[in-house]
């Protein structure tokens, strides 16, 4: 354990609240290029550390409440002495490096700027910093523990969210921890968010399967609120792809003919790099609405644009108020279209790798979460050749006796 500096002033609580409330904090050096900070306020103090940079300038970052009025817990409560323990942990080997311990939410930030590098979907950080708190988004990173992470998870389940939607959001965030903790050696606590444990029941499907006479009215609202959503949603409901896919398509991805297609990128879902293009069927009709609505633009043009030529945003807001002229309820968004053109297929007897590979997604996935809309398999029809219905009238055994001979 490193020596430990003495400072009288603020090695007790009772000296601590005799210092004026002031905005700039009290310092003490607490090791060469290192200070303690406390700062006095109304209330509780809070500590605070500065980092020397090596070149005549500094860096600060608060981490903890003084106990000047509630017990230290070894986190988030700090007395002075473990508050000097707690400053050396975030300086240490960052001395003389210039760089300060990212927070949670530049973390995030950085995480967001490698999405977009890598093509990523950027609504994985939108959708986390939307559920974090101010407190935890200006956490260090360096200082998180599991139990807060937890905390906070579970809240959002408290709060009214589904546990499959709480855990891919923790998820999103601990993949911009990781990347953090892999730009800092300093940052050597990423266990606390690498053994965050999935939610029991976040594997439970609630898939949202419309009937088809539902999935026409839902196209036709979207055509009344805006001709041009009209078209996105129509997409949608016939290929079964994902808003995000449907976002990249180009212009030069509509082949027109007597049976026209339109060339889909995968999605870039997990760790694939590059983009693959698959070919999904579309009606005459449709093909030729696409084509008026993108005369003009260049081939390598989005297909799918508002009216005014802008890109499309927010389109959960936009859904929403689609779903409501068609009068659905509020909680049904537009991935409910692609269940439903994968259990149509289902139903109609396509063939599962056929289903999986038109809609992006593999034979195990929909296994797992459509299995019981695929009813296709022989073994049924052999099954009920010998099944017993105590509803149908009896019947005679068709049995000829095998007579003896004399």
């Amino acid at each position: 354990m490193a020596r430990r500096t003495r400072a009288p002033k603020l090695e007790t609580r009772t000296t601590r609240l005799k210092l004026a409330v002031r905005r700039k904090p009290y310092f003490a050096v607490i090791a060469p290029g290192i200070g303690l900070g406390y700062r006095r306020n109304a209330g509780a103090g809070t500590w605070s550390v500065r980092v020397s940079d090596g070149h005549g300038g500094n860096w600060l970052k608060g981490f903890s409440v003084a106990d000047d009025y509630e017990e230290a817990n070894g986190d988030s409560v700090l007395t002075f002495w473990a508050a000097q323990d707690k400053a050396r942990s975030i300086a240490r080997a960052g001395e003389g490096s210039g760089e300060r311990p990212a927070t949670v939410s530049e973390a995030l930030d950085a995480y967001e700027a490698n999405l977009r590098a890598r093509g990523g979907a950027l609504g994985n950080v939108t959708r986390v910093r939307f559920n974090l708190p101010s407190t935890l988004a200006a956490r260090p990173v360096g200082l998180l523990t599991a139990k807060e992470l937890r905390s906070w998870r579970d809240r959002l389940v408290k709060a009214g969210m589904q546990p499959a939607s709480a855990d891919r959001t923790a998820r999103a965030l601990k993949a911009a921890l990781s990347l953090a903790a892999k730009d800092d050696k300093r940052i050597i606590n990423a266990a606390a968010w690498r053994d965050l444990e999935r939610l029991p029941d976040a594997e439970t499907a609630r898939n949202v399967i419309l009937p088809d006479e539902t999935v026409r009215a839902v196209v036709a609202a979207a055509y009344e609120f805006d001709p041009a959503y009209g078209l996105f949603v129509e997409l949608a409901a016939v290929t079964g792809s994902r808003e995000s896919q449907l976002l990249r398509v180009e212009v030069c991805d509509l082949q027109d003919g007597p049976a026209p297609r339109l060339m889909v990128p995968a999605s870039r879902k997990g760790r694939r790099r590059k983009t693959e293009r698959r070919p999904l069927p579309i009606a005459p009709a449709l093909a030729t609405a696409l084509r008026q609505a993108a005369a003009g633009r260049p081939d390598d043009a989005p297909l799918l644009l508002c009216a005014d030529g802008s890109r499309w945003r927010r389109l959960d807001l936009i859904f929403r108020q689609v779903a409501a002229l068609a009068g659905l309820d509020a909680s049904i968004t537009c991935y409910a279209l692609r269940h439903s053109s994968i259990v149509r297929q289902l139903v109609a007897g396509v063939p599962v790798r056929l289903v999986a590979a038109s809609h992006d997604t593999s034979v195990a996935m929909i296994e797992k979460t459509y299995s019981r809309y695929i009813i296709g398999d022989p073994s049924d029809a052999i099954t009920r050749l010998a099944m017993l219905d105590l509803a149908s009238p009896a019947t005679a055994p068709n049995i000829v006796p095998i007579g003896r001979k004399s």
